[in-house]
């Protein structure tokens, strides 16, 4: 045990996932709860993020999980323009053995108990279903459904972001924000993949599709026959004549192997951490890709349950997501004048927000 508390605490204060303003580890035996909440930065205002249900391999790997995902949410919500910081939370346990009513609301206690400095919402593992039930015992939950108060589902202004990254990107790139005419693929057409195709559709692209579940390409296919698919990812990113290459499913999608494969001009998406490690993104620059940052482009689900809290307009949301366009043009702006990759760039001009925000 000492050992496992002794790497805790090395990545909670030495590793370069450090420097968080708080973690706070929860344990509930009554309903087996084992959760820890990370709160990267509130500089900007109360951290906000979503927690994750998953079967770790072990204790620091979950801490580990949320340090790292936490940091992102700072990042992303300062990209976004929000005010608020970045946390998260992770449940220890594999939801489909472990998730239960008493569970949630012992969570949902946790989270009060913060006082505000957290606000959760759904991620990998918890739904708008389970938003309800921990809203019953917390305030300070979002992405609950339309029949309690939220504003549901996130993904079509998920896909609206990344729709508006595209159009950026084309703009920076070719001059012009139309996507008319251009070849688009799209990996992983699921909740946010879907709505990608059909903006992409609307603006005349050209669209080819992958997923490794044939009902959700059917779900595309079947009312847009004009519509490719390709057999496998691999064989999406070698598609010749390839113009914008979208990663929506899992992280990780780029990697030496994929880069070094890949036709397209630009990579815009709307999956997190598609960067499999460092130096991922001086490879893209190198090969004269442009790589729209994920964190950037996939934040309309961030924006929708940030204004939830407000009291949900979709109009206003589809707004604020709208500029999602103007701060993609300016990373690129920001790389070319500073010689970077844009993800340094993004990186720049948020820590330099929250910063900022940190002196006043």
């Amino acid at each position: 045990m000492t050992d496992v508390t002794d790497g805790v605490l090395h990545t909670l204060f030495h590793s370069d996932q450090g420097g968080h303003e708080q973690v706070v580890v929860c344990q509930d035996r009554a309903s087996g709860l084992k959760a820890v909440i990370a709160l990267h930065s509130t500089a900007l205002g109360p951290a906000l993020g979503g927690t994750r249900f998953y079967p770790y391999a072990s204790e620091e790997a979950a801490v580990a999980d949320a340090l790292n995902l936490s940091r992102g949410m700072s990042y992303k919500n300062a990209m976004a323009g929000l005010g608020h910081g970045g946390g998260k939370a992770v449940i220890i346990g594999d939801p489909a053995l472990i998730k239960s009513e008493e569970l949630l609301l012992a969570y949902g206690r946790f989270v009060a108990s913060l006082g505000g400095r957290y606000v959760t919402a759904c991620d990998v593992g918890t739904y708008v279903a389970d938003m309800d039930v921990v809203a019953r015992e917390c305030r300070w939950t979002t992405g609950r459904s339309p029949e309690n108060g939220g504003a549901g589902d996130s993904s079509v202004l998920t896909a609206y972001g990344v729709f508006q990254g595209m159009r950026a990107s084309a703009q920076h790139l070719w001059g012009d924000p139309t996507l008319r005419g251009r070849k688009v693929g799209v990996a992983g057409v699921g909740k946010v993949g879907h709505h990608l195709v059909e903006y992409l559709l609307s603006d005349g692209a050209e669209v080819i599709v992958t997923d490794v579940r044939e009902e959700s390409v059917r779900r595309v296919t079947d009312p847009h026959p004009e519509v490719t698919v390709a057999v496998d990812t691999d064989a999406l990113i070698r598609t010749e004549g390839l113009d914008i290459y979208a990663p929506c499913a899992l992280g990780g999608a780029l990697d030496d192997a994929s880069v070094a494969a890949l036709t397209a001009r630009v990579v815009c998406g709307a999956a997190n951490n598609q960067l499999a490690h460092p130096g991922v993104e001086k490879d893209l620059a190198d090969r004269s890709v442009l790589y729209a940052p994920d964190y950037v482009v996939n934040a309309g689900g961030v924006i929708q349950v940030a204004d939830e809290l407000q009291g949900f307009d979709f109009d206003r949301c589809k707004a604020k997501a709208s500029k999602i366009f103007d701060t993609t043009l300016a990373i690129f702006a920001r790389a070319k004048a500073d010689g970077i990759p844009p993800a340094a760039a993004a990186d720049r001009i948020a820590e330099q927000r929250m910063a900022e925000a940190a002196r006043r």
